[in-house]
């Protein structure tokens, strides 16, 4: 029994917590960390590890925008989107598999639980395509007429949230007859980032115009609540033209953290009362456009590339590569490997993860 509990410590023990990063993940510039998969360990004070080589060039070989990324462990797969195509990777050995073009280009994309399918929006356009995983074949399109943008699929792998850069309204699709059921909103103007609640009942999301967020009953389709940042004004952004641009619960969903652009801030909400709750903000190093979360919840993790402990509301580490440059994007995960396996992959979008008893989605 005692020889039994011993191997059992060496194995968890022996789990390492990667950090990866798609870059260019700030528009095109390659200045923020240059061109490739960057990958850190989190363990280790964030300690750059190692670049994968990377495609998703344009006709002249520079590479273009980095619009997504997502993982399954269950597959041993990375996948990246560009504009143009998507990428799927091999998380052991990290090499490119297969990068294909799409219809209309694409943008950021979700995998289900099981890892076999993807729903990956064209860029800006009428469409997302079902995508099987494995191979990149097209299973079905899916057209809205929206401006295909951002995407999120559910926890359970039932519903896949859609939502567009011409549209207040996120629609619901239902991932066995990959129909839209049901459209949740209006909301104030367009959708930009948002995030799911892991019972999938509620949506806190990003819109046009405001600093703040807007939340949505997912049962309903009704928007119930307006929340404006409070104590800061709007001001000049560098991208994406909307004041918050980024949105994420932390895995218990205790707080909601959202970004401010013209203000360089993080603002930090109690998420257990409703409407949630201002308490504090933080300050990092550039205008933030994303937020996501470490699969444990102790770190957050924005598009600039400073890493924040969760319970203290420090800046404990910030990104740099192999030349010391700093790091930054939009698109980054967490993936955990047990030896060269990988046992467990977070996700972009800072998902709550309330219904699997507070650990997030694992795919």
């Amino acid at each position: 029994m005692a020889h039994c509990l011993g191997a059992a410590e060496k194995t968890d023990s022996a789990e390492r917590k990667l950090l990866y990063v798609a870059t260019p993940g700030i528009r095109d510039y390659l200045e923020y960390g240059g061109h490739g998969v960057l990958v850190f360990d989190i363990g280790a004070g964030h300690k750059f590890v190692k670049r994968i080589p990377s495609a998703g060039l344009d006709e002249k070989g520079q590479p273009l925008n980095v619009k997504g990324i997502c993982a399954s462990a269950k597959t041993q797969r990375l996948y990246v989107t560009t504009t143009r195509t998507l990428m799927s990777f091999d998380l052991v050995s990290g090499k490119l598999l297969w990068e294909k073009p799409y219809e209309g280009g694409c943008d950021r994309m979700a995998i289900s639980p099981d890892g076999k399918e993807i729903y990956l929006p064209s860029l800006e356009q009428g469409h997302w395509h079902v995508v099987d995983a494995l191979t990149g074949d097209v299973l079905k399109k899916i057209v809205i007429n929206s401006g295909a943008h951002n995407t999120i699929m559910g926890p359970d792998g039932k519903f896949a949230y859609l939502a567009g850069l011409k549209s207040p309204m996120l629609r619901v699709t239902d991932t066995i007859t990959r129909e839209v059921v049901r459209e949740i909103g209006p909301f104030s103007d367009v959708i930009r980032p948002f995030t799911i609640n892991g019972s999938q009942t509620l949506c806190y999301v990003n819109v046009n115009e405001l600093l703040g967020f807007e939340i949505g009953d997912l049962k309903t389709g009704k928007m119930m609540h307006q929340i404006k940042i409070a104590g800061v004004e709007k001001g000049p952004t560098k991208r994406h033209g909307c004041p918050s641009h980024g949105i994420a619960l932390t895995p218990d969903e205790k707080e909601l953290w959202l970004t401010d652009a013209a203000n360089s801030k993080l603002h930090i909400f109690d998420n257990t009362v409703m409407p949630p709750r201002q308490i504090t903000s933080v300050s990092v190093r550039d205008q933030p456009g994303w937020i996501t979360f470490s699969i444990d919840g102790r770190y957050a993790y924005p598009s600039t590339g400073d890493i924040i402990e969760v319970k203290t509301r420090e800046i404990v580490a910030r990104l740099s590569d192999e030349h010391g440059a700093a790091v930054q994007s939009e698109k980054m995960l967490e993936i955990d490997f047990a030896g060269e396996k990988p046992v467990r992959a977070g996700n972009q979008f800072g998902l709550g993860a309330r219904s699997t008893g507070g650990d997030r989605v694992q795919n």
